[in-house]
């Protein structure tokens, strides 16, 4: 399998493995020893298309190098859960796709499409798609791909949905709830994924106790709206500008109490936590639970108040100022992680630096910055005034080139610092402000035991990295 995106999809190709163990087939880390390969996708912004079109490409063609013409080839993910029918015309090199409403299915799909025959055609084809990615000649097979894919996505896991874990043995991810009911006007990600749902917490609670029963230090919490968990399930429907109360039904803040109720040295995560969901429950919550990262990932895509408006975000700029203050004020030593869009239809100059200043004032410890990317089925896509790429370039250039000076600051000051470390590898560690893959790292002058939690002087630092 080859898993691209986000650590929600990489949640469903653990899943996907899982769900092929369990029919008794074996996993091998040699695609040209495969008898089925499976590119599981994704379809977020427009390069990550790309890179999923030329995975899918690419796997076909080695399969034609190392001569197994019998090998299937089976997209799953975001990509195959948007555009099945439209990749079914114009990759018949795939033997089936598969939606997101599947993942726990994968092992009988994989027997079904074991059965078909692959008679190859001796004609080949050029596709006529915009993507210039598919504009390639390739053997055509004439039975057409099984499609597999559901419109509307329902499904969600379970604590005992079989999972071959991808990550290292130490740090997990969890996903607590699937799908999103906000309207952002950049993102087709609700199309894709349906309404939110949340797990139940017993499901939850179970699955972080066989976790941490494994060995496991770090349980990323993750899902598309992390702050909206529970809200789905209560009596009178929650509203973006509801207030967040236990007392009114399941809660984030109720999940994470009965969590810290859970023996063990570990910490716990969140991640894409949504600003229109916080409540000061919630933030004392985590500063009252020690098995709680100081860590907030909390995307807020822009601070212009005619931006967020367009950008349909359901938050203003007064409710997010006023809610970093309060993260920092009730969460001492609190590391903030934020992105952002630049060169949304129609920002302006002006809107762009009123973004710029609010970085420089924040100083958020973590930060991420997106070109806006034109989703077709998206509001954005159909607005007047879109900007040219050269001037999203520039102004990603001008945001991570103010966001690196920051950085290196804040790591600066860390010198001197006792850190608590996770170790990943023997010269490789993170601290509670670093989420895997995404942030910085502690390299370390001497080896450390890989999975476990060690205490560290801060005695320099490198761009993002601190040295230990």
């Amino acid at each position: 399998m080859i898993s691209l995106g986000c650590a929600k999809n990489l949640v469903d190709a653990e899943i996907m493995l899982g769900s092929v163990l369990e029919r008794g087939m074996q996993i091998t880390s040699s695609a040209e020893d495969a008898d089925v390969l499976v590119i599981n996708t994704c379809a977020f912004i427009d390069s990550a298309k790309e890179e999923s079109i030329d995975a899918i490409l690419e796997a076909h063609q080695q399969r034609g190098l190392y001569k197994r013409a019998n090998q299937r080839l089976i997209v799953s993910g975001c990509m195959s859960q948007r555009f099945s029918e439209e990749l079914r015309e114009q990759l018949p090199e795939v033997d089936a796709f598969i939606g997101l409403d599947q993942v726990r299915e994968l092992g009988t799909i994989v027997e079904r499409v074991l059965q078909k025959p692959r008679t190859p055609n001796a004609e080949r084809r050029t596709s006529n798609a915009d993507n210039s990615a598919f504009d390639v000649g390739h053997s055509v097979f004439d039975v057409s791909p099984l499609n597999f894919v559901t419109r509307r996505p329902t499904y969600i896991p379970d604590y005992d949905t079989p999972r071959f874990r991808l990550t290292p043995p130490h740090s997990a991810y969890l996903k607590i709830a699937e799908g999103c009911n906000h309207p952002c006007s950049f993102c087709v990600i609700p199309q894709m994924r349906g309404r939110h749902r949340s797990r139940t917490p017993e499901s939850v609670l179970t699955e972080i106790r066989a976790l941490v029963a494994e060995g496991v230090r770090e349980i990323n919490l993750i899902s598309q709206d992390t702050t909206y968990y529970g809200m789905d399930l209560w009596e009178e429907r929650a509203g973006p500008r509801q207030p967040v109360d236990s007392t009114r039904g399941l809660t984030l803040a109720r999940l994470l109490r009965e969590i810290e109720k859970i023996e063990g040295n570990f910490w716990i995560r969140l991640l894409y936590t949504h600003p229109a969901h916080w409540s000061d429950e919630l933030i004392a919550t985590i500063a009252e639970c020690r098995h709680v990262a100081r860590y907030i990932d909390i995307p807020l895509q822009h601070i212009d108040e005619s931006m967020l408006r367009r950008m349909r975000r359901e938050t203003s700029r007064a409710h997010i100022e006023d809610l970093i203050d309060k993260l920092r004020a009730g969460i001492p030593g609190v590391a903030l992680r934020s992105t952002f869009i630049v060169g949304f239809p129609g920002e302006m100059e002006s809107e762009f630096e009123t973004l710029l200043g609010f970085i420089e004032r924040t100083r958020f410890e973590r930060l991420g910055v997106f070109k806006y990317s034109r989703e077709e089925g998206s509001r954005a896509a159909k607005m007047p005034a879109q900007i040219p790429a050269e001037v999203k370039n520039e102004r990603h250039r001008r945001a991570m080139t103010l966001q690196q000076k920051i950085a290196h600051q804040i790591a600066a000051a860390k010198i001197g610092t006792a850190q608590k470390l996770l170790v990943d590898q023997p010269l490789v560690a993170r601290t509670e402000a670093d989420a895997p893959d995404v942030d910085a790292r502690v390299l370390l002058s001497e080896p450390a035991p890989v999975g476990e939690f060690i205490m560290r002087q801060i005695h320099g630092s490198r761009g993002y990295d601190l040295l230990a």
